[in-house]
């Protein structure tokens, strides 16, 4: 008898537990957070939305999503585009000199129109706060919306704030996809393998153009280059030659090359201070896509973002058209080729003499200098090549 009590009392605390978690509703998402880990000499201030936390689950989706051609909202072989079509992982995630698709680094979509610029590699990005694209116009406080005329509603999430928004500007703009987000989350929406894979990032199989966006800009954030010969010079890992050291001298000192006041140097790791300049490149200045043509300061004449340095060998062509296919040409125009306008930066301190007026000999030890930054882990790093397993066509 007293068995039959204990096994009754059992069975119904076993029930009520069932009977409580139906009432509590489906289980708690739990998804594995993802830590950036940065050195010690990068900032600590990483851009990252408060509404898109990083996760294992998010990075693996944005990863498949990245190379997904039928991003463009299509399925014909001719008219697939995504990310990982401009941005190649081998040429410091730009398009290379050698690609037969593009011009001067130059986007072509799938219209054929050219873009105006040149590209910008996707490295480091989480560590920039100033804004993207080469007039900064995606960034923070940027409170516009999406246009219906290029395929997208005006309404969030089509803002031009953060690394979210180059998603779908990337499928809208007709220099790229020139496609329609609608049709590209409906596309997406009706491929067997995502369901599963939005599920595991996001709590549940709904697939949106928002969570696309998220996951992409997740996996993005993650793609930073942080162990290059100079990286290991500064961990005190290798050494830098005779060269390279004297190249390194001339980066960071005003009587030398004076490259530190724009890209920085051991204070300032990421190359870049994401600002804005003029750089003395034209005297006639055409406003095409500069700072001017977002903030329609006159001040922001001619003035275009700061790109990194970070593998500087590898993201040819250069300036914010393309104009420069090797680094000795870039080092010859600040050497004695800058030209002053009314504009130019004040941190362009030798723009009265043309440039800095390097010597043959200190040309080839600041090259030797720029060699440094190339991080072959980065160029390679299977964790953002495509996937292996991915059935993209």
């Amino acid at each position: 008898m007293q068995k039959i009590i204990f096994k009754t009392t059992v069975l119904l605390f076993l029930l009520s537990l069932v009977s409580c978690q139906q009432e509590e509703g489906p289980a708690v998402f739990y998804p594995t957070l993802y830590t950036i880990h940065s050195p010690a000499y990068f900032p600590s201030d990483l851009n990252i939305p408060i509404d898109n936390a990083m996760t294992v689950e998010g990075i693996k989706l944005g990863r498949y999503l990245f190379y997904e051609g039928r991003l463009s909202g299509r399925t014909e072989a001719d008219s697939l585009m995504c990310c990982a079509t401009c941005h190649i992982q081998e040429y410091g995630f730009e398009s290379g000199m050698n690609n037969p698709r593009y011009k001067n680094g130059k986007m072509i979509g799938l219209t054929g129109i050219e873009s105006t610029h040149s590209m910008l590699p996707l490295v480091n990005l989480v560590y920039n706060k100033q804004g993207y694209l080469w007039n900064g116009r995606v960034n923070a406080q940027n409170n516009t919306l999406g246009n219906a005329a290029y395929g997208v509603p005006a309404e969030y999430p089509y803002t031009f704030k953060n690394i979210e928004s180059l998603v779908w500007m990337m499928i809208a703009a007709p220099h790229e996809a020139n496609g329609n987000v609608f049709k590209t989350d409906t596309l997406i929406r009706s491929l067997s393998m995502y369901p599963p894979m939005f599920e595991a990032a996001f709590g549940t199989p709904e697939i949106t153009m928002e969570r696309i966006c998220k996951a992409i800009a997740q996996f993005i954030r993650t793609l930073n280059s942080t162990n290059s010969k100079f990286d290991k010079y500064l961990r005190g890992e290798a050494q830098l030659s005779d060269d390279e050291m004297r190249g390194y001298v001339l980066f960071t000192t005003e009587e030398g090359a004076d490259c530190f006041h724009c890209h920085g140097g051991s204070g300032n790791a990421l190359f870049s201070t994401y600002s804005y300049l003029n750089n003395g490149l034209d005297a006639t200045i055409e406003n095409v896509g500069d700072r001017f043509s977002y903030t329609q300061n006159p001040l922001d004449k001619g003035a275009y973002k700061v790109p990194t340095l970070r593998n500087i060998a590898q993201t040819a062509p250069y300036m914010h058209d393309g104009r420069f296919t090797t680094l000795e040409q870039v080092i010859d125009q600040y050497s004695e080729g800058v030209k002053e306008s009314a504009t130019i930066s004040p941190l362009m301190h030798h723009a009265s003499k043309c440039g800095v007026q390097l010597t043959a000999q200190e040309k080839i030890y600041l090259k030797a200098f720029l060699l440094t930054l190339t991080d072959t882990e980065f160029l390679t790093n299977p964790q953002f090549s495509k996937p292996q397993d991915s059935r993209l066509p």
